[in-house]
């Protein structure tokens, strides 16, 4: 049955108020990123950047460690109280973690208890993220219509890069406004409360979203029986589907948005403010180009982009990392970060559609939340430390070659997969 022209205001008005609420999730997640190089010596002093770093890196990591606890708790709550109902929670927890590392004192102040407070706020916020990506991905996917799916869902990465540019513009902003010293000193805590006062903005608007149409279908019985044990006893090559497709476009993502600004620093030698500005144009790019990619996985299917990225990845990472390292040209740098950023457009465009396609409605929020979680723990959220620790050791090279290899391995699912356009489960809601 068509829509009503309603329908169709209600459908455009809950997307973009799900997209907007996870543009502030991402802001507040990335936010720590973007600062790092600044706040990074208040917390871990030793008087070595790349060591500074590393401890930095393995924060960011160790909140990736609760993101399967979130993706997993808030999972089963979303698909038993509805997509809105863990949309809502998931900015909560985020907001709470914001303002900690805002207000959270530094080494000097209160010694170890400094970095404890930040990964206790990281750990928040890693909960938070593990539901926020089931949550959404599974709410924008079933709103979107039938022929707009790829398009509308692709809107996740566009906010959660967006979130990133934002990170990134406040940063640029500051250093602006600031000397390093400040920014060392205090300013690295304004973008934090920043994104703490956002989300609360973003709780009063997902508390007046509509619910989906595929909750309300879903079986309540089926509902109630959802959880941890069924995905992986009653869909399991579904859920290890997830995993196996998520590790090398999730690794790639990463390598060339979260570390991409510490390695220009760190190995090519610009500037801080010169990798600022060299990430948030690529980024920007990127974003753009989400949607245009959904839009034509509409048209073609979900799995010639996924093939895409996988050869193209496979064929070009080292490539690209050998010559940024050994490029000293900022607008070099740009156009190769971007070719970087393009290939993995045919993962990021269309992953959380692909995903949400998999699963039946009373299962959805946490299939697509929890192998995504526990994929994105393993691969994407240890990038940074991974690519440091190389370094650390010499052999930066290494790093390379690891996430082409991930990237080949993830093709391989990518060719062996249906293309799931044709497969939908969301059709059948």
């Amino acid at each position: 049955m068509a829509s009503s022209p309603i329908d169709e205001k209600v459908r455009l008005k809950s997307i973009i108020g799900g997209s907007a609420g996870n543009l502030v999730e991402w802001y507040d997640w990335y936010v720590y990123s973007a600062f790092t190089l600044y706040f990074a010596p208040v917390f871990f002093p030793s008087g070595d950047q790349t060591a500074e770093l590393l401890s930095a890196a393995a924060v960011f990591a160790v909140g990736f460690l609760m993101r399967p606890i979130g993706a997993w708790f808030m999972g089963i709550y979303a698909d038993r109280k509805g997509r809105k109902a863990g949309l809502t929670l998931s900015v909560t927890l985020m907001c709470l973690g914001s303002f900690l590392i805002a207000i959270a004192p530094g080494y000097e102040t209160i010694g170890i208890a400094a970095p404890a407070l930040l990964v206790f706020a990281r750990l928040l916020q890693g909960i938070s993220v593990g539901g926020e990506y089931g949550a959404s991905a599974t709410y924008l996917s079933e709103m979107a219509g039938r022929n707009r799916r790829g398009f509308f869902s692709s809107f996740q990465y566009v906010t959660l890069i967006s979130g990133q540019l934002v990170a990134l513009a406040v940063l640029l902003v500051l250093q602006a406004l600031l000397t390093a010293e400040q920014l060392q000193s205090w300013g690295w805590r304004v973008p934090f409360f920043i994104g703490g006062l956002l989300a609360i903005v973003v709780f009063y608007i997902r508390r007046g979203l509509a619910e989906t149409q595929s909750f309300k279908n879903a079986d309540a019985d089926a509902k109630k029986s959802s959880g941890g044990w069924a995905l992986f006893t009653r869909y399991p090559k579904e859920a290890f589907l997830v995993i196996a497709l998520t590790s090398g476009g999730t690794l790639a993502f990463y390598a060339y948005t979260t570390y991409l600004q510490k390695f220009l620093v760190n190995t090519s030698g610009f500037s801080k403010e010169t990798a600022t500005e060299i990430t948030t144009a690529a980024l920007f790019v990127f974003m753009l180009c989400q949607p245009i990619a959904g839009a034509l996985s509409d048209r073609i299917g979900r799995k010639p982009l996924m093939v895409g990225f996988g050869v193209l990845g496979t064929l070009f990472t080292y490539l690209i990392f050998t010559s940024l390292a050994a490029t000293t040209n900022a607008f070099t740098a740009f156009l190769l970060s971007l070719v970087g950023l393009l290939i993995v457009t045919g993962y990021t465009s269309i992953n959380a559609v692909v995903k949400a396609e998999l699963f039946p409605a009373h299962i959805r929020a946490l299939g697509v939340a929890l192998p995504y979680a526990l994929a994105n723990t393993i691969f994407g959220g240890t990038a940074e430390f991974v690519a440091l620790k190389f370094k650390q050791m010499g052999h930066e090279n290494w790093f390379f070659w690891y996430v082409t290899i991930m990237i080949a391995i993830s093709l391989v699912v990518y060719v062996k997969m249906r293309d799931t356009k044709h497969h939908s489960h969301i059709q059948e809601d």
